[in-house]
């Protein structure tokens, strides 16, 4: 085991199977990236991409299908399954649409009140559920809310989009580069929490004081209904009750999984085992249909790409350029490392970036190089770089598409959330909590340095 932290003495010369990998890869990359242009789905491009390289792999030696297998982080994928299946069993209840209605009530009319109250109802949940589940939950609630207060849905969805990317960078499962780094970097769900609650609650602030600014405007509209309380009505309180329960032992375990030597997806497992107990109308068969298969099969296929990548050693190879730099300056690598994954992450989606980049990190990590920061920048990065742009994470896309569906319905285009519209007031909320960000890693770089 000493071998792996020693330095390289020989650097690692050019080889076909690096290149055959490196080919592989790029093209896979390209397809995903330009979904929108041919029209097939990302998914399909990664399991392609998938098949060609344990094939090609083969034929050159360096991978198969039992190497294949053993790329997958099944933590990751078992992980994102059973919160999946969670939140499907929870949403009938009407639980979630109780809580966008008591916070429009609490908010009297006030609509930046409304709009941080339902920013930090999203925050919140973000931490535990992914982004994506959170909007998909919260965006239809503010369209009803806002079309009963005859106010622009475009200022709360957008909210609810930054918010939620932000706050899901603060937790190991709330959001999905997050559970690759952490599975990858061995980092316990604390250890996340205490090193990016902190960068978190600095960058949140600035979004909500941005998001006032960029629509004075609209904030400032006298709504015509302030109260709600006549629509709080859970369907089915005992699975509400129950999922709740749940989720709060989850939060225990979470914290004390490594103590307990449980991997995350065991600990989220084992809630959903006993919430189907608890909630004995649960419909199995209906709540595992809601399981979003085809991100699952897009995470499988990009782990097998990447992995087959690794094998060929083009990964190492490519690390061998970096480290240089890296033991130069590690703050300033860090910095960089975060600006470009932010911009990346920013035109495309965040999660190929983070499977390319962690085996590079761990290689330079065999190599007897301090990457500790290395993995906090890279998450920060990613996460708050999808706030850039309506393509920059996947709940970016579904609040964008919903806006789309308001914008039609009402024959009102002023109602969708245009490329540009997100440009002018989304892209400068990702500057902006770049910036605080970077301000923060310098500040305190000796605390993200500690292995």
């Amino acid at each position: 085991m000493e071998a792996l932290t020693e330095p390289l003495t020989e650097p690692l010369v050019w080889t076909t199977p690096m290149m055959v990998s490196a080919i592989i890869l790029i093209l896979t990359f390209i397809g995903i990236f330009t979904e929108g242009v041919h029209g097939f789905h990302r998914a399909k491009f990664a399991m392609g991409g998938a098949g060609i390289m344990i094939v090609v792999g083969q034929y050159y030696g360096f991978y198969n299908p039992q190497l294949a297998l053993q790329a997958v982080d099944w933590n990751v994928i078992l992980l994102l399954g059973a919160m999946m299946t969670i939140v499907a069993i929870m949403i009938p209840t009407g639980g979630f649409q109780v809580i966008a209605y008591r916070l429009a009530d609490m908010s009297r009319g006030r609509l930046f009140m409304l709009m941080a109250m339902i920013g930090t109802a999203v925050t919140v949940i973000s931490l535990l559920l992914d982004n994506v589940t959170t909007v998909v939950i919260f965006g239809p609630l503010i369209v009803l809310i806002c079309q009963a207060l005859k106010v622009n849905p475009i200022p709360y969805l957008l909210a609810a989009a930054l918010l939620s990317d932000t706050g899901g960078v603060a937790t190991l499962v709330g959001d999905p580069p997050n559970l690759m780094i952490g599975s990858a970097a061995n980092i316990s769900f604390n250890d996340f929490f205490v090193h990016m609650a902190g960068v978190v609650f600095v960058a949140w602030v600035a979004i909500l004081i941005a998001l006032k600014l960029l629509f004075r405007k609209d904030l400032a509209v006298k709504p015509t209904q302030t109260s709600f309380a006549d629509q709080e009505t859970i369907k089915d309180p005992r699975t509400w009750n129950s999922a709740l329960i749940v989720l709060g032992l989850m939060v225990v375990l979470f914290i004390f999984h490594h103590a307990l030597h449980w991997d995350a997806w065991f600990v989220a497992a084992s809630g959903l085992a006993l919430l189907v107990f608890l909630g004995y109308d649960v419909d199995m068969d209906e709540s595992f249909q809601s399981v979003e298969m085809t991100l699952l099969m897009f995470f499988m296929s990009l782990f097998v790409v990447v992995g087959g990548v690794e094998n060929s050693h083009f990964l190492e190879y490519l690390g061998q350029f970096i480290r240089p730099f890296v033991e130069q300056d590690l703050l300033l690598a860090t910095l960089l490392l975060m600006w470009v994954a932010a911009i990346l992450s920013a035109m495309i989606d965040n999660i190929p970036f983070t499977a390319a980049m962690v085996p590079i990190i761990l290689g330079m990590e065999q190599q007897g190089i301090n990457v500790t920061p290395l993995w906090w920048g890279l998450a920060i990065g990613v996460g708050m770089g999808g706030n850039g742009t309506h393509l920059g994470s996947t709940a970016n896309v579904f609040i964008v598409t919903l806006s789309e569906r308001i914008a039609k319905d009402a024959n009102d285009p002023s109602l969708a959330i245009t490329p540009g519209l997100w440009f002018r007031k989304g892209t400068p909320a990702m500057i902006l909590t770049l910036v605080t960000s970077s301000v923060v890693f310098w500040l305190f770089f000796d605390f993200f340095s500690k292995a």
